[in-house]
């Protein structure tokens, strides 16, 4: 994982955290779909926002939404130490599991390695 790639990635990990904390279940797990997309391809941080999401879940009590979660961190761990994620996808239960999505440019210049603050190229 890039430097700016790390950065971006904790920063949204730290938001959903803080989300989490104060009981902001929604704004909580947009940064952990927005952490999805930026560590899906790495083993430990695809697996950390799938937990996280997990987390939201059960404080949601949506049984059906924790299950998914559950399979989505075992399928992911081996889609990323495989190299087969679907690109750009959430991570969510309300998007199918191996659906590939468009990356919101702000996330694909952090998983180039680009901060928002470069320069274009």
């Amino acid at each position: 994982m890039n430097s700016v790639l790390r950065v971006a990635f904790d920063k949204e990990l730290a938001q959903a955290e803080q989300g989490i904390a104060a009981g902001q279940l929604d704004r909580a797990f947009g940064h952990l779909e927005r952490a999805h997309v930026l560590g899906q391809a790495f083993v430990w941080p695809h697996a950390q926002s799938h937990w996280l999401m997990c987390r939201v879940e059960l404080r949601r009590r949506r049984s059906a939404a924790v299950l998914g979660q559950v399979l989505r961190i075992l399928l992911g761990v081996i889609g990323s130490a495989i190299g087969v994620v679907p690109v750009g996808n959430t991570g969510g239960t309300d998007i199918r599991m191996f659906r590939r999505l468009p990356i919101e440019p702000e996330l694909q210049d952090a998983i180039d390695g680009r901060s928002s603050a470069d320069p274009e190229l």
